[in-house]
């Protein structure tokens, strides 16, 4: 095994053994607390699959978190007041199952990274992150304007929704879930970038128009790479929306994009964990320096800039040393 691979294993280890021993001590806080990073860690995995295999800086990729907390909302709003979505020309009901939210989360936002990405791969470099930014902030304001879904208030969800043969209000119960879907994510990934479609994508990074020559189209592969991304960022939406059982547009704001774009980094571009990890320390900066100040975000911001300095790679990249990514 490399030291990346020891490093990934030691990972997924602690992302297991925490929250056992916490549901030992009964202390159901810090389950919740090891939850968060996990759903954010899938948003941050997604996006890795856009700026770590296709080297696509995208602002945006809150639109796709918001899609899919605010598909969870509707979906399940809908399903608690007994009120159809639509009547006619044919009934839509709401629904409490989180696999069927899953699914529909995972479709609207992935539609909406195919239509984001057919106009804003078109472009490159600074423009697309613009572009990216543009309709991710469209969206926000959509959602703030939208008052049959509480509009700037956001919007509650009584209780949390099912899963076929588990309870999740039980907190360790609901984190099976998230880890599970983390994991499957993951695999997903890691046979995503060693797959002839992930080598095409990673040679299109690199050099477009060696690509382009062999009669492969790299604007169709940084699109497929997008929509995927976008999806799986939507998934964690879902999620996050059915942690915290709430939706609101904050979920939309380019600030959002931002800190999940802060994981990666953190962690390491192009690397597989490199998002989870990035995701923890988060969470555990949060945890720790929230209670302490209310600008705890500057010691985020010192940590950024000496990894952005000091270490390109990120932590998994200073820890693991060159290597390839994505082991």
């Amino acid at each position: 095994m490399s030291r990346e691979q020891i490093l990934n294993a030691a990972v997924m280890l602690a992302l297991i053994a925490f929250p056992l021993w916490a549901w030992a001590a009964d202390e159901p806080f810090l389950i919740t607390l090891t939850t968060k990073a996990a759903i954010l860690a899938l948003a941050g995995v997604g996006l890795n699959i856009a700026l770590g295999l296709g080297g696509l800086v995208s602002l945006g990729h809150a639109a796709f978190f918001g899609i899919g907390g605010y598909a969870m909302g509707v979906l399940a709003s809908h399903a608690q007041l007994y009120d159809p979505i639509l009547e006619s020309p044919f009934l839509i009901e709401g629904t409490k199952s989180m696999p069927i939210i899953w699914l529909v989360a995972i479709t609207a936002s992935g539609l909406a990274a195919l239509a984001i990405g057919a106009l804003s791969l078109r472009t490159s470099g600074v423009y697309f992150i613009m572009i990216t930014l543009a309709f991710g902030q469209m969206l926000y304001f959509f959602a703030i304007s939208w008052p049959a879904y509480g509009g700037e208030d956001g919007l509650s969800i009584y209780v949390r929704n099912d899963f076929p043969g588990l309870n999740t209000l039980d907190p360790i119960q609901f984190y099976i879930i998230v880890l599970a879907l983390l994991a499957a994510v993951l695999l997903l990934t890691s046979r995503l970038a060693k797959s002839p479609f992930g080598l095409a994508l990673n040679a299109a990074r690199q050099s477009p128009v060696r690509v382009e020559t062999v009669g492969i189209s790299p604007y169709r592969l940084r699109l497929i790479a997008f929509t995927i991304s976008g999806m799986i960022t939507g998934l964690a939406g879902a999620l996050f929306a059915d942690l915290n059982r709430f939706v609101s547009p904050t979920m939309l704001s380019w600030q959002t994009s931002g800190e999940i774009m802060v994981f990666v980094i953190i962690g390491g571009v192009a690397r597989l964990f490199g998002p989870v990890v990035g995701a923890m320390l988060f969470i555990l900066l949060e945890h720790l320096l929230g209670g302490l100040s209310d600008y705890w975000h500057v010691y985020l911001g010192v940590l950024l800039l000496l990894i952005v300095l000091f270490a390109r790679g990120g932590v998994i990249g200073s820890l693991a040393g060159r290597g390839k990514a994505h082991d």
